[in-house]
């Protein structure tokens, strides 16, 4: 039986409504999961049944992280937060690290665990992060082509699915790890000094990448192997 898997709704506010990438689906019934947008603002027994039903989630890209989830002020680069999005997440990553479920987060997933874990955020890379090397990490369309490379460190999850030391990925964010949480641990490490991958020791799967796997899972290899190593910890 294919695992259930909870995805974490886009919130488009012009519109007032939620949305959906293909990818973050296609990405997870590829690996052979069955995928389910949650709905944005469940609460209390709503929740607890969809912790039942669910056996992993994928938190997914969207609005920046409010700051005061880190303690931060924001600043002016700062995007405009969803308190829904923040509330819902909150409560499904508690629930699934208590239970051991798998979660795989992207882009502001990984953003959103290393802050819900006590960690904190570049709130704006232009204007506040000056690495060693100039890298392009809000690339221009198409998403499905790599604009970096990224260090995978060894003995590590990402390090044994790869077998390889350097990926080429693909990268659109403007938000960053800054200070990586206690408790979390780097798997990847962009060109000029970011924290590009992380896990969580002692889970059972709790991995967040900062690129895009669901805009290129249909043609490289290593995308469609973290939607395949997701699923597989969701089933087991």
């Amino acid at each position: 039986m294919k695992p259930v898997i909870g995805v974490i709704p886009l919130f488009d506010e012009e519109r007032d409504s939620i949305w959906m990438l293909p990818g973050y689906m296609e990405g997870i019934r590829m690996a052979g999961g069955l995928p389910i947008i949650l709905p944005l603002k469940a609460v209390g027994d709503e929740i607890a049944r969809i912790m039942e039903v669910c056996s992993g989630f994928l938190f997914t890209g969207g609005q920046d992280v409010n700051p005061a989830l880190y303690g931060a002020e924001k600043k002016p680069a700062c995007g405009k937060a969803s308190h829904d999005r923040d509330t819902l997440e909150k409560e499904i990553f508690a629930r699934a690290l208590k239970a051991d479920k798998p979660v795989f987060g992207i882009c502001r997933g990984i953003q959103l665990i290393n802050v819900l874990c006590g960690g904190t955020l570049y709130q704006d890379l232009p204007t506040e992060y000056k690495g060693t090397k100039a890298v392009d990490h809000h690339m221009k369309p198409p998403y499905d082509v790599p604009c970096h490379q990224v260090e995978i460190l060894a003995d590590t999850p990402l390090g044994e699915l790869t077998d390889e030391m350097t990926v080429s990925v693909n990268s659109y964010h403007h938000q960053a790890v800054k200070e990586l949480a206690q408790g979390l641990k780097p798997m990847a490490v962009s060109e000029d000094g970011l924290v590009e991958a992380l896990y969580m020791p002692g889970k059972k799967f709790v991995q967040a990448v900062q690129w895009h796997p669901e805009f290129i899972y249909e043609s490289d290899e290593n995308a469609r192997k973290l939607f395949q190593a997701f699923v597989k910890a969701c089933g087991e």
